[in-house]
């Protein structure tokens, strides 16, 4: 891979699976608001402030991620994206007080590990 990129290609190939990642616990957070799964419960949803910033997240990190695969071959890009795995546990460790494992450990050595392999 070329490592000659420029310094908004990098931004775009780190920070979009960290704001993806975020959109994933929001969309957490607004299921414990969700109700029934019917017209009136689907209505409540669309309107719940936190689905509102999820998508919106999850929107500006789509449109970082459009501008950085024009730059990148996606084959050599989306490999970032399995940096969701390991950044979405931390959050949900953080922020919703769920539990880290050794193997979750060990399964993010792993799949950075996959990452330079992939990417040298």
């Amino acid at each position: 891979m070329n490592l000659n990129l420029a310094p908004a290609v990098w931004f775009g190939l780190f920070f979009t699976p960290v704001l993806i990642s975020a959109g994933q616990i929001l969309f957490k957070l607004t299921s414990a608001k969700t109700g029934r799964a019917d017209a009136q419960g689907l209505l409540a949803l669309l309107f719940t402030p936190t689905l509102l910033t999820a998508l919106v997240v999850y929107g500006i990190g789509t449109i970082i991620w459009i501008f950085t695969i024009k730059s990148v071959p996606l084959t050599v890009a989306y490999s970032f994206m399995a940096m969701t795995f390991c950044i979405v546990p931390l959050l949900a460790a953080v922020f919703l007080g769920e539990t880290l494992t050794l193997r979750y450990a060990a399964g993010a050595v792993l799949i950075i590990g996959g990452m330079i392999i992939i990417n040298s």
